[in-house]
């Protein structure tokens, strides 16, 4: 009996050992279900840190796109604010072009008729020798034709006679050299011209000279009396006291 026992031992170990094999497989199972699970853990954990890495870099792209903008508004701005300036400068540059050519213009034009005003001066004595020589019927022949010419190449540059007889009496075209009264005007009137006047365009070379006559000094009273009489004989007369 103390013999056999020892077998029954070694059997009985045989047997929980291979009981324990058995009960392997399940445990085998259940460590490889943890393990898988820590797996899926770890790449779920992976996965939310790889978006929260894109969802940085996103926001990162997105600020500096921002700055760019920023940036190229900015540089809008100065290119606008530059180009308002330089457009300023060429209109005020502009107008002060166009004033220059306006007073270059209008010099140009002021030489040339002082010029010519200078020029037609000195011929104004021929004139009026030829106009006197045509007063007395002396102006015959191949003079009359040097006188023509002369006073029409004068006219095509511009020069105008002026000044007659009965017109008004105007100090700033007339130079009066001799005064009288008249009983036939009413206001002061030249009544000869002793020489014509001439003009270039409105600027006058020569006031026309010439004999003036005034209203008699008492002509304007009498006339006044004149007509009081007349009212009165009209009337009736006048009332007696």
């Amino acid at each position: 009996m103390t013999e056999e026992t020892p077998g029954f031992d070694k059997h009985g170990e045989h047997d929980a050992q291979d009981k324990h094999e058995v009960n392997d497989p399940s445990e085998a199972n259940a460590d490889g279900a943890a393990s898988d699970g820590a797996a899926s853990d770890g790449a779920a954990t992976e996965g939310a840190a790889s978006d929260e890495s894109s969802a940085k870099e996103d926001k990162s792209a997105l600020s500096g796109d921002a700055a760019k903008v920023t940036s190229l508004t900015a540089q809008l701005d100065q290119a606008r604010t530059a180009l308002s300036e330089r457009t300023g400068d060429l209109q005020r540059l502009q107008a002060e072009y166009q004033n220059y050519r306006r007073r270059v213009d209008r010099d140009r034009i002021t030489v040339k008729e002082i010029a010519t005003a200078s020029l037609l001066t000195e011929l104004l004595p021929v004139l009026d020798d030829i106009g006197r020589a045509r007063e007395h019927g002396e102006l015959v022949g191949g003079f009359k034709s040097v006188a023509e010419s002369l006073e029409t190449s004068v006219a095509k540059l511009g020069l105008q006679q002026f000044g007659k007889e009965g017109e008004p009496f105007d100090p700033t075209i007339h130079e009066a050299l001799m005064h009288s009264y008249a009983p036939d005007v009413t206001e002061t009137t030249c009544v000869a011209v002793l020489q014509p006047g001439y003009r270039i365009g409105e600027r006058t070379i020569r006031p026309a000279r010439v004999a003036v006559a005034e209203p008699q000094p008492g002509a304007a009273a009498g006339s006044s009396g004149k007509d009081e009489a007349t009212d009165d004989e009209e009337s009736g007369g006048p009332d007696e006291g």
